[in-house]
């Protein structure tokens, strides 16, 4: 799985000109998911992605996370996050999962976040959509669970 996070002040979704989602402060984040994951990186997604401190402490230094903020989440997939155009122009999407078990596993980050109290607004899954956000910072982060599964724990 694969993340792009971004620290928002806000931040949108619109599909076919109609708003889908918003949130003020919080995390945009960009989910791509691989067709070998599975319910231990959903968990170390959630946990993360709940966890991450990038929000500005009294001092100035990233310190909080958007539970001290009291902020959102906009949860937007995105496989082209799996787009590998190492050979040629045009990238290929086969590291990216099938999209019926993406749309799952998307869903269960989401109802993941959801279970720990936050607010989490989505795009929908499969569509094309506009996402509209005023990065804070700007502060952006990639998180995967691929390179933990590398890791000798």
């Amino acid at each position: 799985m694969r993340a792009v996070v971004q620290r928002v002040s806000s931040a949108s979704v619109t599909v076919d000109g109609k708003d889908v989602g918003h949130i003020g402060a919080g995390l945009l984040v960009l989910l791509g998911v691989a067709p070998d994951d599975g319910p231990d990186d959903t968990a170390f997604m959630v946990r993360k992605l709940s966890g991450l401190r990038i929000f500005a402490d009294a001092d100035g230094l990233m310190n909080r996370s958007v539970s001290d903020i009291k902020g959102s989440f906009l949860v937007v997939s995105q496989f082209t996050l799996y787009g590998d155009a190492t050979r040629g122009n045009r990238p290929s999407f086969t590291g990216a999962a099938p999209g019926a078990y993406a749309d799952e596993v998307y869903q269960d980050v989401c109802k993941g976040l959801r279970n720990q109290g936050f607010d989490v607004q989505n795009g929908v899954f499969g569509a094309h959509m506009e996402v509209r956000l005023v990065n804070d910072g700007p502060v952006t982060i990639i998180i995967e669970t691929d390179s933990r599964k590398k890791r000798v724990e």
